[in-house]
């Protein structure tokens, strides 16, 4: 695996990672739920990488949208 860490923290069923990918110097944050069994990828892009990882279901929304737009 690639990828490589840089930030985590957990509190009530989620786990949210911020990682970097070497190969293309990408970074996207990686929101697991237990609670609802559930994985999500969120590409940084061209925003802040820390805001990705505080609020990472604003971003998530909003990369939803684009996918649904394209």
């Amino acid at each position: 695996m690639h990828l490589r860490e840089l930030a985590h923290r957990s509190a009530d069923g989620l786990e949210i990672s911020l990682f970097w990918d070497p190969r293309d110097d990408s970074l996207s944050v990686r929101v697991t739920d237990a609670r609802e069994d559930a994985r999500y990828d969120i590409p940084v892009e061209d925003a802040k990488p820390l805001d990705v990882f505080e609020h990472p279901f604003a971003y998530l929304a909003r990369y939803e949208a684009s996918l649904l737009a394209a």
